[in-house]
């Protein structure tokens, strides 16, 4: 597999942690699902996770089987499907909302595969800036990631806490952009707790490697962005804020503010 190359569409992710780590803070990186609860507040939704101090924009990418998300998520997902929302559709929301935060496709590989052989160009072109895929792990299929790595966006790679250290070194190497570190196993949601062994875990992953480490997968609260905030490189947050977007863009400020200022404090 080709390591990624740098391009102007993935280093905006770079020049974002660079501007972070000069002022000594960390990422709050935001998801949302494209076209939920429908376009014209996922649009909403977008300029408000933007508005309330997100620093890189997670947009997934609607697919009738993700496995790897809980029911939050996964009735968002079948919810924007209902309305007709399509990977070209999600380009066309990434394009209409201008955003000034870099965006991250976040996706199963099926949906990918079947825009076209061009999908990763057009994302680019459309204003994306990187993407992840959920469902292909490092030497699964090495002709799609280098398609993947080669793209003119920055290849964002999962680890999971139960990875060995060799492993996370291995993933790490054949991602850009910054690694995302799966507190726990399972799939996404809301969560009390985070997991007592995060701590070695990203102390192992960072032993690995340069590119910043975002935790994600059950943070839903400021507190527990600001636990995990000490600890990583940045924080994920995804379905409260997909639960708040039911609620309409004034609650999802008001949660990204909240998850900011905790991240900040």
């Amino acid at each position: 597999m080709a390591s990624p190359p740098a391009t102007t569409s993935s280093n905006a992710i770079a020049r974002r942690f660079d501007a972070l780590r000069h002022e000594s803070r960390r990422a709050l990186v935001c998801y949302v699902t494209a076209g939920h609860p429908d376009v014209k507040r996922s649009l909403d939704t977008l300029h408000a996770l933007q508005q309330g101090g997100a620093d890189i924009i997670e947009l997934g990418v609607p697919f009738s089987d993700p496995i790897a998300d809980g029911p939050i998520i996964q009735a968002s997902s079948q919810q924007a499907l209902e309305q007709g929302m399509t990977y070209d559709g999600v380009l066309a929301l990434v394009e209409k909302a201008k955003l000034e935060v870099p965006v991250v496709l976040f996706s199963y590989l099926n949906p990918v595969l079947a825009a076209g052989k061009d999908a990763l160009t057009r994302a680019a072109e459309a204003g994306a800036s990187g993407i992840l895929i959920t469902d292909i792990p490092v030497g699964a299929d090495p002709k799609r990631e280098e398609w993947l790595g080669n793209s003119p966006l920055a290849f964002i790679r999962l680890v999971a806490p139960t990875t060995p250290r060799e492993r996370m070194a291995e993933i790490a190497r054949h991602g850009s952009g910054f690694v995302y570190l799966i507190s726990r196993l399972g799939v996404t949601g809301v969560q009390k707790d985070t997991a007592t062994s995060l701590p070695k875990t990203i102390l192992r992953l960072r032993s690995t490697t340069t590119l910043p480490i975002c935790v994600g997968f059950g943070i839903s609260t400021p507190d527990q962005a600001r636990a995990v905030g000490k600890l990583a490189d940045g924080v994920v947050v995804g379905s409260a804020l997909v639960r708040a977007g039911e609620d309409g863009a004034h609650a999802v400020l008001a949660l990204t503010r909240s998850l900011r200022e905790a991240l900040d404090g």
